[in-house]
């Protein structure tokens, strides 16, 4: 197990239920668990001094720990990962930056997260990053996909399960989506998971929308990398087929 702990948390939230996977993070992606995977890539985030998985369930926490991770159980009334991870962050007292770093994404590059911990490292008034990529017109339209708008200065404005912005003069768009990967200051960390959630949180099912409109700021660090995530049963056959044919 890995104990030493640095100012730079990656805290990865997994939890058992799922309504598309049912037990999604212990699925098995060409020979190793979901869960072993994302861990596998956050471990090799350059600017990550810990990894550790929180989950509300035993099975979760034996497979991590059997495979050498660090674990710890948190609560199973969390409604979301940031909460999950709210819970997590305070046993790290001495952390300067805590990372969100998604268990169902094995094909994240750690670069990608590595350029959200390096925005709040360069900028210590950032008290929130979150990583988005450029989206395509046939993302824009799919609602599964979270697109957001930023305004000049690279904080978030809105983000949508619409498109936005809407196409009126197409020309003159620039579509991006939220890919996972969020880095918190601790006391944001704590302050937005304390909040209740919001009526544009719960019109769009969307979390970011409960941060913005408490007010808080989201600087956006985008990355050229486009990379999908474990949500339905179609992507976990993609990336076990990109496993397959190509990581290891």
């Amino acid at each position: 197990m890995n104990t030493k702990h640095g100012k730079i948390i990656g805290i990865i939230p997994a939890r058992y239920g799922s309504a598309r996977l049912p037990g999604k993070p212990l699925l098995e992606i060409a020979g190793k668990t979901l869960i072993q995977r994302s861990w596998e890539q956050a471990m090799q985030v350059r600017l990550l001094d810990t990894v550790v998985v929180a989950t509300d369930d035993e099975r979760i926490f034996k497979a991590v720990e059997s495979f050498g991770g660090e674990a710890m159980m948190t609560s199973g009334e969390h409604q979301t990962g940031t909460d999950r991870v709210a819970e997590a962050a305070r046993q790290f007292p001495e952390a300067e930056v805590i990372v969100n770093v998604q268990g169902d994404q094995p094909l994240v590059p750690p670069e990608a997260i590595d350029a959200v911990v390096q925005a709040m490292k360069n900028d210590v008034g950032i008290e929130i990053s979150n990583l988005v990529a450029r989206a395509s017109k046939q993302d824009a339209g799919n609602p599964s996909i979270v697109k957001i708008v930023q305004n000049k200065e690279g904080f978030a404005m809105y983000c949508s399960r619409s498109p936005i912005p809407y196409p009126r003069n197409e020309e003159n768009c620039a579509w991006y989506k939220i890919m996972d990967g969020y880095g918190f200051r601790p006391a944001a960390l704590q302050k937005i998971a304390a909040l209740s959630p919001t009526r544009l949180e719960k019109a769009e099912s969307v979390e970011q929308l409960r941060i913005l409109e408490y007010g808080y700021k989201i600087k956006l660090v985008e990355t050229p990398y486009d990379f999908i995530g474990v949500n339905t049963p179609e992507d976990l056959e993609k990336v076990r087929a990109a496993f397959n044919h190509g990581k290891n």
